[in-house]
């Protein structure tokens, strides 16, 4: 498929790659592609960043039909941009789409969609320790019609954005709180896609969490309300008596993390033993107690690996691993990110190049 380029007349200046915020600024340009029914995807372009104009009945706006990814461009010490498993993030945007009942985008056209709008923009892939290009491909539905059903008629975007770290405590060790009574997803629903109804389920135990001075909240199934199944908007996994726990993928309401299947390679070539389990809080705490939980921490594109350092829970908070990073935390982090921008060699074929 060919991909019109326009140009901007008017590109913007660069900011200070030492002190990037993640998610504010965007780059020059946006991919932008069409789905008509009868018709399919087509008119494949890259234009200059700008808003969109959507009809005020615009049904992304009044049933949430949408879903989106995200993955990052790397650049490494010479100066090459590389993205890391990029068609493991175009599969599971085609799972969303098939939950969503959106069209699934081609593969081959997805990705060439990534690799021109990345080497358009390739100047704007910071090189400074930490930093990143994050790349948000996402799509809506734009039928300006009120009545539910699954629309005719989509918009395919992607846009970039130069970013530094997620959190702003970096790789230090976060707090975070157990929630007990709010849930972000069920058994049977989207949990395990990227739409955005998730996240605005979300946001009112994370504003409370954040009110209390924790990081992120880590969530419990929709069920029982008491299986751990994701912090945040990131998996997570558990060190506990020298084996690596993290929640089952079985539900389908667990987000299936890109990195966290990085994660789970890296950790079972270093001979660790692995489990894909249910985990309760119960579990959880008492091994919180006891001195079990040596480390725990989130996986995820935006922050990579997160490590946590004290999680709370009805009003009883345990330090985990000394609030400080944990040595399994440290070389998931360090190994994964080496590979990402080319310090270390990648085995397994993750890196993709660009340019």
């Amino acid at each position: 498929m060919n991909i019109r380029i326009e140009r901007t007349a008017v590109p913007k200046a660069k900011p200070d790659t030492n002190d990037l915020p993640f998610g504010v600024l965007f780059t020059d340009h946006m991919f932008l592609m069409n789905y008509d029914k009868g018709e399919g995807w087509h008119d494949p372009r890259i234009v200059p960043y700008a808003p969109f104009t959507l009809e005020p009945a615009a049904m992304v706006l009044h049933y949430a039909q949408e879903i989106f990814e995200g993955l990052k461009a790397y650049r490494t010490a010479e100066g090459k941009v590389q993205l890391f498993r990029p068609m493991d993030n175009i599969r599971r945007m085609n799972d969303s789409a098939e939950r969503l009942c959106v069209p699934k985008i081609p593969e081959d056209v997805f990705m060439q969609a990534l690799l021109t709008l990345v080497e358009l923009e390739q100047d704007w892939v910071p090189s400074a320790e930490g930093t990143s290009l994050y790349i948000r491909p996402f799509a809506i539905a734009t039928d300006p019609h009120v009545g539910v059903h699954a629309a005719h008629h989509y918009l395919f975007s992607i846009i970039t954005c130069p970013v530094g770290s997620y959190y702003k405590e970096g790789i230090n060790p976060v707090r975070i709180l157990i929630e007990s009574q709010d849930i972000r997803a069920v058994r049977g629903g989207t949990g395990y896609t990227k739409c955005g109804g998730n996240y605005a389920a979300s946001l009112r135990a994370g504003e409370k969490a954040e009110e209390l001075g924790f990081s992120q909240v880590l969530w419990l199934d929709g069920v029982h309300k008491k299986y751990i199944e994701e912090v945040g908007s990131m998996n997570v996994m558990f060190k506990i008596n020298g084996k690596i726990v993290t929640p089952s993928l079985v539900s389908g309401s667990v987000l299936p993390g890109v990195t966290r299947r990085s994660c789970i390679q890296l950790l079972k070539d270093w001979g660790y033993e692995i489990e894909e389990r249910d985990i309760s809080v119960d579990e959880l705490i008492h091994a919180a107690e006891t001195g079990e939980l040596e480390e725990a921490w989130g996986t995820g594109t935006a922050a990579v690996v997160s490590p946590m350092g004290e999680i709370a829970y009805e009003g009883e908070s345990h330090v985990i691993c000394g609030g400080k990073i944990g040595p399994v935390t440290q070389k998931l982090y360090d190994t994964l990110t080496g590979i990402q921008w080319g310090k270390i060699p990648d085995p397994y074929g993750w890196v993709v190049p660009v340019c």
